[in-house]
């Protein structure tokens, strides 16, 4: 697939078809969105907010999640604010989202059927590291947004003049509903 990527790549460059996309790295409308990474955003989150090419810095991850206050999605977040003239902030889930339930149990047998050890897992526990609290998803969408918008607002370095609202969208239709 990688190969196929890259013969697409070489002739979308000999076309000029990047031209279309050319932008600076200061977002137009002055807005972060972070989102989850799930396929069907890719294309559906940017039409549904009217964003283009451009317009904003999106920051993608699985369950549009900030799992400790210095993680990289807030340093992402962070570094737009500070460098890229970032001035609101929209942290976006969505409907039926594979992060909702996830945990260490559901993945651990496929880690395992996949080559690595209970040695390694033993390993990286032994490090400060716990694959329960780090591969948790959550249970509750409407609560995650609640969070990670309190984490993003409440974070030390952001500043309080810095709007930070959450949503769901719906991963069909792109209906947005906000998260008060």
């Amino acid at each position: 697939m990688i190969d196929e990527i890259l013969s697409f790549n070489r002739d979308f460059v000999a076309r000029g078809d990047y031209k279309q996309y050319a932008t600076d790295k200061y977002p137009d409308k002055k807005l972060a969105v972070l989102s989850c990474m799930d396929t069907r955003l890719t294309e559906l989150l940017p039409a549904a907010l009217g964003l283009r090419n451009g317009d904003a810095k999106i920051i993608k991850n699985a369950g549009a999640l900030i799992m400790s206050p210095y993680d990289s999605a807030m340093r992402s977040l962070l570094v737009a604010i500070y460098e890229l003239g970032v001035e609101e902030i929209m942290v976006v889930a969505h409907t039926t989202c594979g992060a909702c339930h996830m945990s260490f149990a559901d993945f651990k047998h496929h880690i395992l059927e996949r080559g690595i050890s209970e040695q390694t897992l033993a390993t990286i526990k032994h490090s400060g590291i716990d694959l329960d609290q780090w591969l948790e998803g959550f249970h509750d969408t409407t609560q995650s947004v609640i969070n990670t918008v309190a984490t993003v607002r409440n974070h030390p370095l952001m500043p309080r003049d810095v709007v930070v609202r959450g949503f769901i969208i719906d991963s069909v239709t792109g209906a947005l509903e906000e998260v008060k």
